[in-house]
């Protein structure tokens, strides 16, 4: 299962991430997301766990609840959209 961790701290780990959520079970991957500008954490990231169960047992124990000084949410991560409901509106400009 992929979950999705959000309001991590910016100093917050990979490392950390990965130890919180092996006390549940076998992690194989953490992915803290970077901003590619800045070099730093955008606060949010992803945690896969093989095992379905273990991985909604980590959800439910560590959802709201505190992580390197913040108070982190948890959730199984919704796959991406096709993108097909977005919106092209031309924003009120007058094309004439």
């Amino acid at each position: 299962m992929n979950i999705f961790v959000a309001k991590l701290s910016y100093q917050t780990i990979e490392d950390q991430l990965k130890t919180a959520f092996e006390k549940f079970g076998e992690v194989s991957s953490v992915k803290i997301v970077m901003d590619k500008y800045e070099g730093r954490s955008k606060g949010f990231g992803f945690v896969e766990m093989p095992d379905d169960e273990a991985a909604q047992q980590a959800i439910d124990a560590l959802n709201n609840t505190e992580l390197d000084g913040r108070t982190i949410i948890v959730k199984k991560s919704e796959p991406k959209s096709s993108g097909g409901d977005r919106s092209y509106g031309g924003g009120g400009r007058n094309r004439y």
